[in-house]
C-alpha cells in the first residue's frame, strides 16, 4: 500500500495553560496542505521487519521514528504480520509542519484498511493520540478548530484551495520543548467569529504565541514573515512552534526563491 502522508499549517496558536500532565492546552486551526511525504508498506516477503528511510534527512536512530512505534503497537496489540516499510520524506522536519505526525496517522489508517481490522474513527484516534498532540487530526485530515493539547477536533468550515500558499523553511530548527518551556500561556480559546471572511480580514487578531520567542532567537524569522507580507501575502505566520513561515498569496502568485537565501521553498 503506498500513502501520501501530507503536512498541515497552524492558523492563529494561542497557549491557554498548562495542565497537571505536563501538556499545553492550546486553541488553533489545523489545515491540511499539499506537501506531502511518500509512504509504502506490506507484508515482509522475508517475515522479518524492515524500515528505511530516503529523502530529507532525519535525526536520531530509525527504531525511534514514529512509523516504527506505531508498526509496533499494531503487532502487539493486533498480531499484524511483520511489515517492511519504507518513508520518503519531503516534509521538513522540525518545522511546525507535522509531518512526523502525519506519518503515524496514516499508518494507521492505512494498516487498519489493509488488514481489516474494523477499527472505528474514535478507535484510530485514540491510537493516534499515543504518537503526538496532532497526531489523531490526520486520521480525518480535514480542517478543525483544534483545543485540548490539539486532540480535542470540532469540523471547521475553511477552503484555501483559491489561495497560493508558500512555505518557507529556513536552514535550522526550533525545538519544540525549549519553546514551550518559554512561552507566556493566558490567551482565549479561538472562536470562528475571528476566521470570517479569512484571509481577507481581520488577521490582526490572529496570532501565533510562539513568534516572540521564535523572531527574538532568530530574527531571520521575523525577516521572512515581513517579506511574505511585502510581496503580497494576504496573512503569514509561523507555523507551530516553527520554523517554517508561511504566507497566503494570491492563486496565480510565482515566488522568487532568491527572495529567500539559505531557506527551503514549498510551493502549496
Amino acid at each position: 500500500m503506498i500513502l501520501y502522508p501530507n503536512a498541515k499549517i497552524n492558523i492563529g496558536l494561542n497557549v491557554l495553560n498548562k495542565r497537571p500532565d505536563e501538556f499545553h492546552n492550546i486553541s488553533s486551526i489545523f489545515y491540511p496542505i499539499n506537501l506531502t511525504d511518500i509512504l509504502e508498506f506490506m507484508p515482509s516477503p522475508n517475515h522479518h521487519f524492515e524500515f528505511s528511510l530516503t529523502g530529507i534527512t532525519v535525526e536520531g536512530n530509525n527504531n525511534d521514528n514514529l512509523c516504527v512505534r506505531v508498526y509496533q503497537l499494531f503487532r502487539e496489540k493486533y498480531q499484524i504480520p511483520e511489515l517492511k516499510i519504507h518513508l520518503h520524506k519531503n516534509i521538513p522536519v522540525q518545522a511546525g509542519l507535522g509531518g512526523g505526525s502525519s506519518d503515524a496517522a496514516f499508518l494507521i489508517n492505512g494498516i487498519n484498511t489493509y488488514f481489516n481490522l474494523g477499527l472505528d474513527n474514535q478507535e484510530l484516534k485514540t491510537i493516534a493520540l499515543h504518537f503526538g498532540s496532532d497526531c489523531p487530526f490526520f486520521i480525518d485530515d480535514q480542517p478543525v478548530l483544534a483545543s485540548g493539547r490539539g486532540e480535542v477536533l470540532e469540523p471547521f468550515d475553511l477552503n484555501l484551495e483559491n489561495y497560493t500558499i508558500i512555505i518557507i523553511k529556513p536552514d535550522f530548527a526550533i525545538s519544540t520543548a525549549e519553546a514551550y518551556r518559554t512561552i507566556i500561556s493566558g490567551n482565549k480559546l479561538l472562536t470562528k467569529d475571528l476566521f470570517e471572511n479569512f484571509p481577507m480580514s481581520k488577521t490582526a487578531w490572529i496570532k501565533n504565541d510562539f513568534e516572540d520567542f521564535a523572531f527574538k532567537k532568530f530574527p531571520k524569522l521575523k525577516s521572512i514573515k515581513e517579506t511574505l507580507l511585502k510581496k503580497g501575502a494576504y496573512y503569514a505566520q509561523m507555523t507551530g512552534s516553527g520554523s517554517a513561515i508561511y504566507g497566503l498569496f494570491d492563486k496565480n502568485f510565482v515566488v522568487n526563491t532568491s527572495d529567500f537565501p539559505q531557506a527551503q521553498v514549498f510551493v502549496c
